[in-house]
């Protein structure tokens, strides 16, 4: 009996598994789970800053961290892994419309320690009518439950979405730097691609981190 439920759950799962697209990256390779990628936010005129870093978005208490852009150009942020917590029978990528958890992934870390690196949606009794994207999350948790969303057929072009709304930006607390937040605004959507962080890079990558994260006062 446990044979035949065990074979009966694999085949459901390769089943479930079959028809989905990858998500690219910047160089049209699929996005592999648990390797690391930036996301950086696709330029506009209003856009024209770097890549994604934790930050505070209130000035006292700045725990738990929120998400905002650099509004330095060329720091690409800091780099995030995917991962499912659902269960894929042989898959190795991030496909498009499939629950994932989105976690930062660097040793560049001085505050906020006791909070995992993992993105959430801020949905306590507090937040805001657009809540904020924030860290601290639990790979099990409605709130820590990410879709990437094809943003433009054809390009490697995405959006990232919750069960609560949209993932969009807003001027935040440093500077008017974009801090991202839950949103049904269309006209607020973060639109971004994946670039992989190469093995090669990791000492540019580091002094990348770094950079990126001194950008902030409380750093």
């Amino acid at each position: 009996m446990k044979t035949c439920f065990l074979v009966t759950f694999l085949l459901a799962a390769v089943v479930c598994t079959h028809g989905l697209e990858a998500v690219t990256d910047s160089n049209g390779n699929p996005v592999k789970l648990r390797e690391k990628y930036f996301i950086q936010p696709i330029k506009t005129d209003i856009n024209n800053g770097g890549g994604l870093v934790p930050a505070a978005i209130t000035i006292l208490p700045f725990c738990p961290l929120g998400i905002t852009q650099t509004l330095l150009p060329n720091q690409p942020g800091l780099p995030v892994i995917f991962d499912f917590y659902a269960f894929y029978v042989g898959r190795d990528y991030l496909d498009v419309s499939t629950d994932t958890n989105i976690k930062f992934e660097s040793n560049i870390w001085p505050v906020c320690n006791e909070f995992s690196k993992l993105w959430a949606v801020d949905d306590s009794s507090s937040a805001a009518k657009e809540p904020a994207i924030i860290i601290g999350g639990v790979d099990t948790a409605r709130n820590s439950t990410f879709k990437v969303e094809k943003a433009i057929r054809g390009t490697n072009i995405y959006k990232l979405t919750t069960s609560y709304g949209t993932v969009g930006t807003i001027p935040g607390v440093w500077g008017g730097a974009p801090q991202l937040i839950v949103t049904n605004d269309v006209a607020k959507t973060l639109f971004v691609r994946f670039v992989k962080v190469n093995d090669d890079a990791t000492k540019a990558t580091t002094r990348v981190e770094k950079l990126g994260l001194r950008m902030f006062p409380f750093y």
